[in-house]
């Protein structure tokens, strides 16, 4: 029920009307298995035909067109070979309003309470969930932001989702919390600061690790850590290598010795804490246990950013001064074992029963098959997880797809390539359309199936990223 003018683009810019005839605007893209493939320009030339095995080249699903409104089969249901057995790999691309995408950030900083609202342009668009180690994580997209809110709610999130999707940069904000840009795969930028490191632990991890070469260099050591302060010369791994007693006290939750929680308030200082001055979460020194006039303080985040030196006064009272030489090195260690900081992207969606109709006659009979691993799922020709328990719900890192992989309708839904390899005799099994099954070598020469209700404007190739499993199921 889309009208597109004669030589004007649809609403969703991905047909256009040239002459009465339907045409997908974006071409087909074909994963070649050849390290040294450059991408062919669209409608560059043409192919030569000499691709046959399903080991050499893959179809994906972008730019292949859809099912919709679902009465026929999927636009590419392709015959091949894969290590001397009969394939078939179903290709489609799914409109998903059921969909949304997993952000892991990784920084200490505090972004926000665990189920803040995450905003683009205004709109709230997900959430901040739990974090993980070294991470902070945000749910975006779903069917409730995407449908079930406003109309301008619906586009900022289809809008946002389809960007970061495609690799592309999307500034967010979080109520009571941070100002964020994320591109997947980019080191990202929290209140205009690029993130360049990743914890390289909690604060017990890091006087773990490093205790042995801290000994001797200095009296005490205290990695400051939102979630786990640690103190050496009450660490367990202090205790064993013969760490003698600072009497040092620490304001916060002791855990077990020389761990302790909730020393400050989350933030974006040292070690995720709202500290700017790390004696903060200090109490007063015991002299009984250990203080004395002179004793060495090393105070450190767990990514190395924030380190301070401190002596203790004729009062007891730490005083800073400039890091001696000697522990230069233990800082720039721990800064040598933060990974780089990235934003990571996952794109998750259940594939439902419409588009499985497109794959089989008996959807339900594709899922059981994909829950028992005897079909695989490709999102662009890259792996995914799929979810245990019922339907097709699956994740998959865009940054493992071709570029410019997803799109959208105006319902708002974003659509993704999506395919489905299986046996030939197991694609049989299930109910497939095996009347509409075409060789790999018509479809690279162009031709197309005869339900397909729109002509394809080109054809291009990319090669298979590095690292990646064949999406056909034979070797790389």
């Amino acid at each position: 029920m889309c009208y597109i003018a004669d030589g004007r683009a649809g609403a969703c810019d991905r047909y256009a009307n040239e002459g009465g005839e339907l045409v997908r605007l974006d071409p087909l893209t074909i994963i070649e298995n050849r390290e040294d493939t450059a991408l062919v320009p669209f409608l560059a030339r043409e192919w030569d035909g000499d691709i046959v095995s399903g080991e050499d080249a893959f179809i994906t699903a972008v730019g292949s067109g859809t099912t919709y409104p679902d009465y026929k089969p999927a636009p590419f249901i392709v015959a091949s070979q894969a290590a001397g057995v009969d394939m078939i790999t179903v290709v489609t691309e799914g409109i998903f309003s059921y969909c949304g995408a997993k952000v892991k950030i990784d920084t200490d900083r505090h972004l926000g309470v665990e189920t803040a609202a995450v905003r683009a342009n205004g709109e709230v668009i997900g959430h901040v969930t739990t974090s993980e180690y070294g991470s902070q994580m945000l749910s975006l997209g779903g069917v409730h932001h995407l449908t079930g809110g406003s109309k301008k709610e619906g586009r900022a999130t289809c809008s946002a989702l389809l960007a970061l999707c495609n690799g592309e940069r999307v500034e967010l904000t979080i109520d009571d919390g941070a100002e964020l840009e994320i591109k997947a795969g980019q080191a990202p930028v929290v209140n205009g600061q690029r993130e360049e490191r990743m914890r390289v632990g909690c604060g017990s991890a890091t006087v773990g690790m490093f205790a042995a070469q801290w000994k001797g260099l200095v009296d005490e050591v205290v990695v400051v850590d939102d979630h786990i302060t640690g103190v050496m010369s009450e660490h367990q791994a202090g205790k064993v290598i013969g760490w003698e007693p600072s009497g040092i006290r620490i304001k916060g939750h002791r855990s077990t010795p020389g761990r302790y929680f909730q020393v400050a308030e989350p933030g974006t200082g040292w070690g995720g804490t709202n500290l700017t001055d790390p004696l903060l979460i200090l109490d007063k020194w015991q002299d009984k246990k250990g203080a004395r006039p002179g004793l060495s303080l090393l105070m450190v985040s767990t990514t190395g950013e924030h380190a301070a030196y401190y002596e203790l006064n004729d009062d007891l009272i730490p005083v800073q001064t400039d890091i001696p030489e000697r522990l230069m090195p233990s800082v720039r260690r721990i800064e040598e074992n933060c990974e780089p900081a990235m934003a990571s992207v996952l794109f998750m969606a259940g594939a439902g029963g419409s588009l499985r109709s497109g794959v089989t006659e008996n959807p339900v009979g594709l899922t059981r098959s994909v829950q028992s691993r005897l079909t695989r799922v490709t999102v662009g020709g890259a792996p995914v997880f799929i979810w245990p328990g019922g339907g097709i719900t699956f994740m998959a890192d865009v940054t493992q797809m071709p570029k410019n992989a997803f799109g959208y309708v105006p319902t708002p839904a974003l659509v993704a390539p999506i395919e489905f390899t299986t046996t030939a005799a197991d694609y049989a099994a299930l109910g497939g359309h095996m009347d509409y099954v075409m060789p790999l070598d018509e479809a690279l020469k162009g031709t197309k199936g005869r339900q397909n209700d729109h002509r394809l404007s080109g054809r291009q190739s990319v090669a298979m990223k590095p690292g990646l499993p064949w999406p056909g199921g034979g070797a790389k």
